[in-house]
């Protein structure tokens, strides 16, 4: 048991004593991905929507150093076919990136330390497969693959972190691609190598042009969730229950905190929000605890044609209409007011509407956040219109 190779169930275990929402029935869909060409999946969301449960949770099950059978008991993945097929049957590569940016000595050595940092622990469980001045990890897994027979489940978590926090940084951005690429590329050696790879952040795989930087994952986004849509968030049930366990008014948590929806499910909590109410016995603005305002503030008052019209039009309560396709899946490259309205999707401040392709202001919380954004000078009029 590691830090990145197989890192056991301990921090799934945590999250199980607490009041737990039962996702698991995300991983009956990685299973069925397992060994096929639909084996690579990526899954973006808003901070504070469960990214990091749900991977916390993949690697607790597949995990072969541990024994988690009594944590999934009961759960939906329980009852699924798959269930015991895959229970703890694979070596796990678990890469949490802030992780590894939070503890590089310079941001440019993140990537090889990725690699060493991984390579180092693989060696010491496969010491007779790795060579000693072996560098790439794709070949490092590669090797154990070939020797052993081992295959790899690979969970990265905030796989986009990288493009966030250096976001002017394109030779580091590259380099991270090529890392990326040199694991999931289409091919032998990733066949041989990867039973499953499963990839979560807030933006969607980085584009270039019209080509997805790894063009190999199948995607699933907040503005086309597909089949995963109830994983996104929590769902009405969902809700509906905890209020009734918590004797907490569901008319109220719908109002702070629901207004997410997609075409499969039309009710979808802010989770972290949704939490806190319950913990608290008290609604309240969460977001603005977890997230300064002064992000959204630096997007909505970028100099885009009607991007201020479209804002004061969602603070009526009102929608309008976008255009998501010449998004480039980064905080940096905006054409268009479409474009960043685009990226407040991905990153919660705005729902999406794929049916009519409108986007929207949810709920009260995030109301308020945009509200506390437009103060100042530049948006007077829009104040004294919201007074």
């Amino acid at each position: 048991m590691g830090a990145y190779l197989n890192p056991g169930c301990k921090s799934f275990q945590t999250i199980r004593n607490g009041v737990y929402v039962d996702k698991t029935g995300l991983i009956d869909y990685v299973n069925s991905t397992i060994n096929t060409p639909l084996k690579l999946t990526s899954f973006s969301r808003p901070r504070r929507f469960g990214k990091s449960f749900a991977a916390k949770m993949l690697c607790a099950y597949y995990d072969k150093s541990c024994d988690s059978l009594a944590l999934f008991e009961g759960l939906e993945i329980s009852g699924k076919p798959s269930f015991r097929k895959y229970l703890n049957r694979f070596d796990v590569i678990y890469l949490d990136i802030t992780r590894f940016i939070s503890t590089a000595a310079v941001a440019g050595e993140v990537v090889d330390d990725i690699q060493r940092k991984v390579i180092e622990e693989l060696k010491l469980e496969f010491p007779q497969c790795i060579r000693e001045d072996e560098s790439v990890l794709a070949d490092a897994l590669l090797s154990v693959s070939q020797k052993n027979g081992n295959m790899f489940i690979v969970i990265i978590d905030e796989w986009d972190a990288l493009f966030r926090e250096e976001k002017n940084d394109e030779a580091l951005q590259k380099k991270y691609i090529r890392l990326l690429r040199s694991l999931f590329k289409s091919g032998t050696a990733t066949d041989e190598t990867i039973a499953a790879a499963y990839m979560t952040g807030i933006l969607p795989v980085k584009k270039y042009g019209n080509e997805s930087a790894v063009s190999d994952f199948k995607e699933f986004t907040m503005t086309s969730p597909a089949k995963l849509a109830r994983y996104v968030g929590f769902t009405e049930s969902e809700v509906k229950k905890l209020c009734e366990k918590f004797h907490m008014d569901l008319e109220d948590m719908h109002t702070w905190y629901d207004g997410y929806s997609f075409s499969r499910i039309q009710h979808v909590y802010s989770p972290n929000s949704v939490m806190n109410a319950l913990q608290d016995e008290e609604f309240q603005n969460y977001w603005r605890k977890s997230e300064s305002f002064e992000s959204l503030k630096q997007y909505i008052e970028m100099n885009f044609d009607g991007l201020r019209d479209a804002i004061v039009l969602m603070l009526g309560a009102q929608r309008v209409q976008i255009d998501t396709g010449t998004f480039q899946n980064d905080i940096t490259s905006f054409n268009n007011r479409d474009d960043v309205l685009t990226l407040l999707i991905h990153l919660g401040y705005l729902a999406y509407d794929q049916t009519h392709r409108e986007v929207y202001i949810p709920n009260r919380e995030v109301a308020e956040v945009f509200q506390s954004a437009v103060k100042g000078e530049k948006w007077k009029p829009v104040e004294q219109a919201i007074s």
